[in-house]
């Protein structure tokens, strides 16, 4: 399949017009929707965005690759697009970006486009390839140099493959994949010299940058007489995967990825860890650190993913917040899922009584005996496995159990899973000392027995009795706040939600609403109000600011504005996200304003949401779904007409 089936002419866009990265977005999108490649132009920009804000995808040297996988897309498609002036994308080395290839991609339609996208990412990082691309005028010319790269690309590959062992070969004298079927899998360089590292790439979606990393490392070993042999861990899963007798002979080893991947089959190599930007940005660095051994050797206790003591950036708090949010995102499906059910379970209460047939479904399915049983297990070990693999999930898990039926709650269970994870961390270094001929007993004996053993007897006697009192005593405490009390935690709560708009200060508000929520008494959407409605308003504030002052934005930000109506109303706050960007103290500060005042008002007039998300469209489960809709409002209209008022004039001329 050619690149150039996906990059078809009639989205090329040869001089974009955008001046900022959401206007460019929206414009690319835009060719997308007209092409009738996607169906959903707002969803597909909820997940553009939410990749953005995972790591920009404007990776360098003038080329930005923004992309998604949903089941907005219609086709597999790449839109081209070339920019004159060049864009501010936040690229990883702070330069305009001009050359713009948007990848969509369909949920569930083969892997043919993945290896035709591949394809496309390992291509971008030839420099003389870019330039010609920058000197394209038309879409025909465009095509032509893809379509000759492309089968250059491919006889070089075919090239390279011929000259290496034949596939079968290697596999009959046990030396591993030095040669597969696929030209990729070949080791750059002899690979009989003593230069010799392996790699593995991957990226969250598993689309672009796992590739480019392994190109540019691929292309850099070439250069510097190193050979070299990358795994990729794409959308596809697993390719090119190392063998042992690969990772025994390699010097060192670099893992380039921004998601955990297999680790316990590095046990006694260096190994260096880096995010996978610098897979693609610094090659030679790695390669060099690699060969050298500059890195922590790894120790494995027989996991199956243990993260290895290499270079890592970021505080202890940075770590506990991904342990925490592991565990949140797995726990989210039950809370949503759930929590709707039950949400929806009361109308039918409301309507016909609780001896109601649908009424008692729904409750059996969202509540105790269903999904809601499973939030704080859940819960626990997710974060145990973040922080100890998977030898860590079963403790953590049977430690959230015991926090459950012991009414520790929320809390508990946020306990049980750090002490599974940092339990099964201890056991490792106990046991490390012990015969090699013992490592197969590890996973599956040791680490289970001593791990449930200690985390559920600590548990029992000390954080269930703990945290049960807290958490009793918090929910009383909740039950009989004064109306001033609430109102100034409805403002906080609401505040949060703006202040960084799904970073950290969100998501804490969000959790501690969630711990409420899934905790007894009667005030289990008080909080879940109050983080709905300051969480609504930020991309309703930007909707309403661009509409009603449209002298003060270009006419791509209007035009974004209009889709924050729908993100807003949807309970979606990463949609102001790329005018926050832009502007941070005027967004930010009129945000959390509105945001905080719409908190407030939830707990002045004792709204209460019992459903975890979707914003307007659970409004009218809210105990006054008129009243929590002015809190929004009101809200909003602060924050927009603050923002409105503020931001300076477009300057003309």
């Amino acid at each position: 399949m050619k690149i150039t089936d996906l990059m078809i002419k009639e989205t090329m866009i040869m001089n974009l017009q955008a001046v900022s990265r959401e206007a460019a977005i929206d414009e690319l999108i835009a060719s997308l929707a007209a092409s009738g490649r996607i169906n959903d132009p707002v969803l597909f920009k909820e997940k553009i965005l939410a990749r953005e804000a995972q790591s920009s995808t404007g990776i360098g040297g003038g080329i930005a690759m923004p992309h998604a996988k949903t089941r907005a897309v219609n086709e597999a498609t790449v839109v081209f697009a070339k920019s004159a002036a060049g864009v501010d994308f936040a690229s990883l080395d702070e330069e305009p970006a001009k050359l713009f290839f948007m990848i969509a991609a369909p949920e569930g339609a083969g892997n043919m486009h993945l290896r035709t996208l591949a394809a496309l990412s390992r291509l971008l990082i030839e420099s003389e390839f870019i330039e010609a691309l920058m000197d394209a005028r038309t879409p025909d010319e465009v095509t032509a140099l893809f379509d000759a790269k492309q089968a250059q690309a491919q006889a070089e590959a075919e090239a390279e493959a011929e000259a290496g062992p034949k596939a079968e070969e290697n596999k009959a004298s046990g030396a591993g994949a030095t040669k597969q079927e696929a030209p990729e899998r070949v080791i750059v360089g002899n690979p009989d010299s003593r230069g010799f590292v392996v790699a593995v790439t991957a990226c969250p979606t598993g689309i672009a940058h796992t590739y480019m990393a392994e190109d540019a490392l691929k292309k850099k070993a070439k250069e510097m007489g190193v050979n070299i042999r990358v795994e990729t861990n794409g959308s596809e899963g697993a390719q090119n995967v190392l063998t042992s007798d690969e990772i025994a002979r390699a010097s060192g080893v670099i893992i380039a990825a921004d998601k955990n991947v297999e680790m316990a089959r590095f046990a006694g190599k260096p190994v260096l860890q880096r995010p996978v930007s610098d897979g693609i940005r610094k090659p030679e660095e790695l390669i060099t650190k690699a060969l050298k051994g500059e890195a922590p050797v790894y120790r494995s206790g027989g996991r199956g993913g243990d993260e290895a003591p290499a270079e890592k950036s970021g505080s202890v708090g940075s770590k506990i917040y991904k342990d925490l949010m592991n565990g949140i995102s797995h726990m989210l499906p039950f809370v949503v899922g759930g929590g709707i059910l039950l949400a929806i379970s009361f109308l039918f209460e409301q309507m016909a009584g609780a001896d109601n047939p649908v009424f008692e479904l729904l409750q059996s399915i969202g509540g105790g005996d269903g999904a809601f049983h499973f939030l704080i297990p859940v819960l626990a070990g997710f974060i145990a496995i973040s922080i100890g693999d998977r030898p860590a999930l079963m403790p953590g898990m049977v430690g959230g159990y015991m926090a459950l039926n012991s009414n520790a709650g929320f809390l508990g269970g946020l306990a049980a899973g750090f002490l599974a994870g940092y339990v099964v961390i201890m056991l490792r270094k106990t046991f490390a000392g012990l015969p090699k001929t013992l490592d197969g007993l590890k996973p599956i004996l040791l680490y289970p027995v001593f791990g449930l053993l200690i985390t559920g007897g600590i548990m029992f006697y000390l954080f269930d009795p703990v945290f049960s009192w807290i958490n009793e005593g918090m929910i009383s405490a909740l039950n009989n706040l004064g109306t001033g009390n609430a109102v100034l935690l409805g403002l906080v709560l609401g505040g949060m939600m703006a202040i960084d708009m799904g970073g950290p200060f969100n998501k804490a508000a969000y959790t501690f609403a969630i711990g409420v929520f899934t905790s007894s008494g009667n005030t289990n959407g008080l909080m879940m109000a109050a983080v709905m409605a300051g969480g609504m308003v930020p991309p309703l504030a930007i909707a309403l600011a661009t509409t009603f002052f449209k002298h003060k934005f270009s006419d791509p930000e209007r035009k974004s504005g209009l889709t924050n109506y729908v993100l807003g109303l949807s309970f979606i706050t990463e949609g102001a996200i790329p005018f926050a960007a832009a502007d941070p103290m005027r967004v930010l500060t009129s945000c959390i304003v509105g945001s905080a005042v719409a908190g407030g008002l939830t707990q002045l007039w004792k709204l209460n949401v019992p459903a975890p998300h979707g914003g307007i469209f659970v409004a009218a489960l809210s105990s006054n779904a008129l009243l929590f809709i002015l809190a929004v409002l009101i809200g909003s209209v602060i924050s927009g007409l603050a923002l409105g008022l503020w931001k300076k004039p477009l300057k003309t001329g």
